[in-house]
C-alpha cells in the first residue's frame, strides 16, 4: 500500500484517480477546497490553495507519489515549493495543448513547447497551453528533473464534462433523425481520444514505477468518420426494434466549408460539431501524436468503441446535461435544412 496524495482530485479526472488508487489498495489523500464531494474512501484535505498555508496539512508528511492536476502556475509553484522534498515520487498532469506547433503529423515529446506563462501574469491574459507549460518546468526544476509529465490529449470517457466525446454517441442513442454528421470526403480528419480510466491507470502505473520525463498519453488515432461510425454502432447497438423503421434520410451529412457561413464552432463548445479540427494545416498533427513513448511504458487503452458504449450505457449520468458541446435540436435542425436545400 502506497502513501498518495492528489493535488485536486474531486474533478473528473482527479475523481477517477481516487476511485482506481482506493480500487488498487492504496492510503489516498486529496487535497481540494470541498467544493465537490471527495470520492468515498479517500482521506480529504480541505484547502484553498490560492490563500497562504494551503498545504500545511500535508507538510511533513511523506508521499510515496503526488499527482499534480492544477492549469493555474501559481499553485503549481506553490505545490511543489511547499511538498516536492515530501514526494518519494512526483506526477504533474500537463496537456498536448503546450506544443508550440500542432501542424506536423507523428510528433514526439522532443517538439517545442509554448513560453511558459509566470504566476504573475494578469487573469485577462491566461493561456491554458502556456500555464500548462510553466507547470511543467517549474516542477522539474524543483525535482531535479525527478518527475513525470504526462501529456494527455483528448480524454473521453463516461462523465465527459466538456460534452466532446459524448455528444456524438449520445446523439445516435436518440431516436429523433436524421443526425447531421460532418463530411470529409478526403478522410483528411484525425481523432486521438484517450479514455479517463485508462490515463487514471497509467498516471498511477507510471508514477509510482518511477519513471520521470516527459510522455504523451494519446488515444490510438483513427480518422473522424470511423470515429463516427463506432459512435454510431455504440448509439444505436441497443435500440429496441420497435422504435420504427428507419427514416429514409437517418443522416445528412454536412459541408465543412459551410462552418464559418452558417456560424457553426469546431472542437467543442456551443453551436459545435464536436471533434472536428479547425481548417488549414496548423492542425494537421493535433491529433496525430506519437504515442510510442506511453505504449513503452506500459499504457493500455480499450477500444474506442468500448468507450462510446459505455457513455451511452451511463445516459445522461455520463454526461452534462444540458451538454457543453454540440448542436441543441433547433439549430441542428435549422442546418439540416440549409444542408437538405
Amino acid at each position: 500500500m502506497k502513501k498518495i496524495l492528489i493535488l485536486g482530485g474531486t474533478a473528473w479526472l482527479g475523481r477517477t484517480l481516487c476511485e482506481h488508487a482506493l480500487g488498487a489498495g492504496h492510503d489516498v489523500h486529496a487535497l481540494a477546497r470541498g467544493s465537490r464531494e471527495f470520492a468515498t474512501g479517500v482521506e480529504p484535505v480541505i484547502a484553498d490553495r490560492t490563500l497562504p498555508g494551503a498545504y500545511d496539512a500535508a507538510r511533513g508528511i511523506h508521499w510515496d507519489l503526488v499527482i499534480e492536476l492544477t492549469r493555474d502556475p501559481g499553485q503549481a509553484r506553490g505545490a511543489v515549493e511547499a511538498l516536492a522534498g515530501n514526494a518519494g515520487e512526483w506526477v504533474n498532469v500537463s496537456s498536448c495543448s503546450v506544443y508550440a506547433e500542432q501542424s506536423t503529423p507523428g510528433a514526439d515529446e522532443d517538439s517545442d513547447v509554448l513560453e511558459p506563462l509566470p504566476p504573475e501574469t494578469p487573469p485577462d491574459d491566461y493561456d491554458y497551453g502556456r500555464a500548462k507549460s510553466y507547470g511543467e518546468q517549474v516542477t522539474m526544476e524543483a525535482r531535479g528533473g525527478k518527475a513525470l509529465v504526462i501529456r494527455p490529449g483528448l480524454i473521453g470517457g463516461p462523465g465527459d464534462e466538456s460534452g466532446r466525446s459524448t455528444y456524438w454517441p449520445l446523439r445516435f442513442a436518440e431516436a429523433r433523425r436524421p443526425v447531421l454528421v460532418p463530411n470529409d470526403p478526403g478522410n483528411e480528419l484525425s481523432v486521438q481520444i484517450i479514455d479517463v480510466r485508462d490515463l487514471a491507470a497509467f498516471i498511477l502505473d507510471a508514477g509510482l514505477a518511477g519513471r520521470h520525463g516527459y510522455v504523451n498519453a494519446v488515444g490510438e488515432q483513427t480518422t473522424l468518420d470511423d470515429a463516427l461510425r463506432m459512435a454510431r454502432a455504440a448509439g444505436e447497438g441497443d435500440r429496441h426494434p420497435s422504435s420504427g423503421p428507419e427514416p429514409t434520410r437517418p443522416f445528412v451529412p454536412y459541408d465543412l466549408g459551410r462552418l464559418e457561413a452558417d456560424d457553426v464552432n469546431v472542437w467543442a463548445g456551443p453551436r459545435s460539431l464536436p471533434l472536428v479540427l479547425p481548417p488549414g494545416p496548423e492542425h494537421a498533427g493535433f491529433a496525430r501524436r506519437s504515442d510510442a513513448r506511453s505504449l513503452a511504458m506500459g499504457l493500455r487503452r480499450r477500444a474506442l468503441r468500448e468507450t462510446f458504449a459505455d457513455i451511452v450505457r451511463a445516459g445522461p449520468a455520463g454526461a452534462v446535461v444540458p451538454p457543453k458541446s454540440g448542436l441543441s435540436a433547433g439549430e441542428e435542425a435549422k442546418l439540416i435544412a440549409v444542408s437538405s436545400g
